[in-house]
């Protein structure tokens, strides 16, 4: 098993060293994808690339948004011989002290995706926390399941022998509505859920691209063609909840 970070970066320079630094610390190589941002922040991430030769850099033409970003990386780093792409967020909200348990979640089962379900401190806003919870019952109600406790934490691990596929036959949402819908369609595709707790703060200084009406409205609409597709799927996902009591008796 071969994994490479995949971080998205718009305008973070404040926060990507931290965040380079503290995935290198682990041994994990990088590949950073500058999604189209501004020359300061451009040219930070040209300097954490030229300064370790396992930190890559791949440069959008313009911005796309967050899952155009992840895309175009895991494409990258599947091009370059990785088998597997770690997500992680640009702004610093993720802890990677915890690099190392989702590394050995994915090394016990290679062919599942490791997600975190965040843990929060104090930082965290109400209106963010409380929204957070209507996604999560359209993710239960689209699965059919429980199987994914949280769709939205950017912390997590692809296999991408599964990944690239789905990535070639859907076209998925290409910006905050991605790290969702790429989980639903992952379960729907009977790729395992692993969550694992995580921490996750909120920087006071950090950076949110989140824009509340516009992005509110792409996730409700993500979440509308999500039923229908679950409605299509329905029979098999719940073929599913059925095979672990037939196979005990």
């Amino acid at each position: 098993m071969k994994v490479c970070a995949v971080i998205p970066v718009y305008n973070h320079a404040e926060a990507i060293g931290d965040v380079v630094r503290g995935l290198r610390a682990h041994g994990l190589p990088v590949c950073l994808v500058d999604d189209g941002s501004e020359p300061r922040c451009a040219a930070a991430l040209r300097a954490l690339a030229a300064q370790d030769a396992e930190v890559m850099l791949h440069v959008r033409p313009s911005n796309g948004g967050k899952g155009c970003a992840v895309i175009d990386g895991v494409r990258a780093v599947a091009a370059a011989g990785y088998t597997h792409a770690l997500q992680i967020d640009a702004d610093g909200q993720h802890d990677t002290r915890d690099v190392p348990r989702f590394l050995a979640a994915a090394q016990a089962e290679p062919d599942a995706l490791v997600t975190g379900c965040p843990v929060y401190d104090h930082s965290v806003p109400r209106a963010r926390l409380y929204g957070r919870y209507l996604t999560h019952v359209w993710v239960w109600i689209n699965t059919l399941s429980l199987r994914i406790t949280d769709s939205m934490c950017g912390f997590r691990i692809y296999p991408l022998a599964s990944m690239l596929p789905l990535l070639e036959r859907v076209r998925i949402g290409h910006r905050m509505d991605f790290d969702t819908e790429i989980l639903v369609r992952l379960d729907w595709a009977g790729v395992p859920i692993r969550n694992l707790p995580t921490r996750v703060r909120y920087p006071q200084d950090g950076v949110s691209h989140f824009r509340p009406l516009s992005d509110n409205v792409r996730i409700s609409a993500m979440h509308t063609r999500l039923f229908f597709g679950m409605l299509l799927r329905s029979p098999r996902l719940l073929w599913r909840h059925l095979l672990p009591s037939r196979r005990a008796s």
